[in-house]
């Protein structure tokens, strides 16, 4: 009698320990989120070009759900991954979804940039690289073909840092229509006249891209805008977010001041830290709530 209780209390034991895992797997395992490295040929640049992507836990479950999208833009001479090995995007991203501060979304990092002696930099349109071109017309069309994105105004926004933050908010300004929300980090709003490059060498990649941001200044679009240009940036969600020590905070307070004079709702955080992937991992933390908070 008492070997036969022995016997099923092992086997009671086993039976515990066997099915131990798959009910961990089912309380913390599960679909995770992921982030994948992508390619495609733009026949605008005439290249292929790379971008990294953020897919949400449940985007392999759950098969006819679409989803809201946000494009983060790397700065000068980083690339599509920069985000996500040195700010820890997908990292902030799953930690906001688990608190609920941020809502699932598919974040889409585009490669436009690379090292400056030799690669193109730069989100405008330039004299031999038409990047931005490219990204409306190809880029952003084989994205929202590709993947289950809602693809509308009210479900797509965009982020940058520095020199992605300078793109970020002249992307929302002149294409207004296809975003809700912008946050730019440490942007790289314009460039003063003392600190333009020189050179006119048509080889020289650096000369060229100080000069196309030069014209497409994201502080005197505003200055300029007409009363037409303002009531579409009304309909944009601006967030300016630069560090104290940063050296372009200049830029970013001229650009804040203008939208201000043209009553245009923007909102501007200084916060403690310079031009560092460590104040922009931090930005993370408020820029995935805020563009979470206007979704629709």
């Amino acid at each position: 009698m008492k070997y036969t209780k022995m016997k099923r209390t092992i086997l009671c034991t086993l039976m515990l320990c066997l099915c131990a895992p798959a009910w961990i797997q089912a309380q913390w395992g599960g679909p995770q989120s992921k982030v994948e490295n992508k390619a495609i040929h733009s026949n605008v640049l005439n290249a292929e070009r790379q971008y990294t992507i953020y897919l949400p836990k449940s985007y392999e479950v759950e098969k006819d759900r679409k989803y809201p999208v946000l494009y983060l833009l790397h700065g000068m001479s980083g690339v599509n991954t920069s985000w996500f090995e040195n700010e820890r995007a997908k990292d902030v991203m799953d930690v906001l979804v688990a608190s609920g501060e941020a809502c699932e979304m598919i974040i889409v990092s585009p490669n436009a940039g690379g090292e400056v002696s030799k690669d193109w930099n730069g989100y405008f349109d330039m004299p031999g690289w038409s990047y931005e071109t490219f990204f409306f017309e190809e880029f952003l069309p084989h994205i929202e073909s590709t993947y289950r994105v809602i693809g509308d105004k009210q479900h797509r926004a965009i982020a940058g840092l520095s020199m992605g933050g300078g793109g970020t908010t002249g992307y929302a300004q002149r294409h207004s229509d296809m975003f809700c929300a912008a946050y730019a980090m440490s942007a790289l709003m314009t460039i003063p006249g003392i600190g333009a490059h020189p050179s006119q060498n048509p080889e020289d990649k650096l000369a060229i891209l100080t000069r196309s941001v030069i014209e497409h200044s994201c502080v005197d679009y505003v200055a300029k805008a007409t009363e037409e240009q303002k009531s579409q940036l009304r309909t944009v969600a601006w967030f300016v977010d630069c560090g104290d020590d940063d050296f372009l905070l200049d830029t970013n307070i001229d650009f804040t001041r203008e939208m201000r004079k043209a009553g245009i709702p923007c909102e501007f955080r200084v916060r403690d830290g310079g031009h560092t992937s460590e104040y922009w991992h931090t930005a993370l933390y408020y820029c995935l709530p805020f563009v979470t908070r206007n979704f629709k």
